[in-house]
């Protein structure tokens, strides 16, 4: 079977040529690339399917065809381009195999032998697509890598001139920092799954939506529970960002929250321990899961400051320290927007019943949450009540 195949040197100009007319992106590699790289690994794949058919081992030659395929990797060949120019190798191969089986034996040869050009096959292909892979990594890891020491700089304050440079990365004139929070997938507290594993393949859906999304232009560091995220300003339209976290809350597969500063680099540090402050607010006050801007939690924020005025905001729910039905239905009616029936779904009760409390909270209180007034100093007192001593 392999005598067809002996005349490797014509054999393997002949299949580059094929290749440079048949197979993208082949036919737009440098003639040296094909006359060189191409060419010689294209013989060494020859070299070893003789040797394998004719029951000699040819020790190193896969080497070499693996260090190929890295090099492809690190110039960014795409892997199916090569698989296709591989089978379509061996397609020329097995023509050439099949054309000298002229005799019954001959033909009862190659029938036997099918197993072994499967094998060979196998065997390149498994070679290249180990070793494309490996440098892959290698490769993501450092980008990733430098991408973390990146972000971590912009979030400290520091330079970061030669560290974009390296990373290939353009620091942009201001971003929308993002404070996120993800919280515990339901199977993270299955007892028949690892929890940590549940988590780390959601972080890992959670960084893919990111990336399909943002490309390299958003930085990240994100961990199992949530973290930080710098958009570029100019990707950062709020219909984008909306967008944006929906996704990441689907791909999460839990409600994902999120809050918004937007501030130029020499700002970061402080626009980011904002935007965790006012997260840390949203998760106090039970909202629903979302993307909240500063701009409509200004108020709330400062209600969050020290001081005689928050004390008094949050001594005004006292009333309610001996109904705490109530204190949780003020808060789960305000963290759902006011909306009574997803208030009563999540309490488990009639929308009578939430109705009910919500006047008795009134009652207690001299606040009316059905008023705007009310609602003012009740949401207001709910904020300053969590951040009390």
């Amino acid at each position: 079977m392999s005598a067809p195949l002996k005349d490797i040197r014509s054999l393997s100009r002949q299949m580059v040529g094929h290749f440079a007319a048949n197979v993208a992106p082949c036919g737009t590699l440098p003639g040296d690339a094909l006359n060189g790289d191409a060419t010689a690994v294209t013989r060494v794949c020859l070299e070893i399917a003789v040797s394998v058919l004719d029951g000699r081992d040819l020790p190193g030659k896969m080497k070499r065809v693996e260090c190929a395929a890295a090099e492809w990797a690190r110039e960014g060949v795409p892997i199916n381009a090569i698989h296709h120019a591989i089978h379509e190798g061996f397609k020329i191969g097995l023509d050439l195999v099949m054309a000298d089986a002229d005799t019954v034996d001959a033909h009862t040869d190659l029938a036997m032998g099918a197993k072994t050009l499967l094998e060979i096959l196998d065997m390149i292909t498994s070679a290249v697509s180990t070793a494309y892979v490996r440098e892959l990594r290698a490769a993501v890891g450092e980008h990733h890598t430098a991408v973390h020491t990146l972000t971590s700089a912009l979030l400290g304050g520091h330079s970061t001139s030669t560290m974009a440079r390296e990373c290939g990365i353009t620091v942009a004139d201001s971003y929308a920092v993002l404070a996120v929070a993800i919280p515990r997938h339901r199977d993270e507290a299955n007892p028949r799954l690892d929890g940590k594993v549940v988590a780390r393949r959601k972080l890992r859906r959670v960084q893919a939506e990111l990336a399909g999304r943002c490309g390299d232009r958003a930085l990240s560091l994100l961990s199992v529970d949530g973290g930080t995220v710098l958009i570029p300003a100019a990707d950062a339209e709020p219909a984008i960002l909306e967008e944006l976290i929906a996704g990441l809350t689907h791909a999460a597969q839990v409600g994902v929250t999120a809050t918004v500063v937007h501030a130029a680099p020499a700002q970061i540090p402080g626009a980011a321990d904002q935007a965790h402050e006012l997260l840390d607010m949203v998760q106090r006050l039970e909202c629903v899961a979302g993307l909240y801007r500063f701009d409509e939690l200004a108020l709330e924020y400062q209600l969050t400051r020290p001081g005689p005025g928050r004390e008094y905001l949050g001594s005004l729910l006292d009333p309610l320290d001996e109904h705490p039905e109530l204190l949780e239905t003020l808060q789960r009616h305000i963290g759902n927007n006011l909306n009574r029936q997803r208030t009563a779904r999540v309490l488990h009760v009639h929308t009578n019943t939430v109705d009910y409390r919500l006047k008795r909270i009134a009652q207690l209180t001299g606040f009316d949450p059905a008023q705007a007034s009310g609602l003012w100093y009740l949401r207001s007192g709910l904020v300053a009540r969590t951040y009390r001593t």
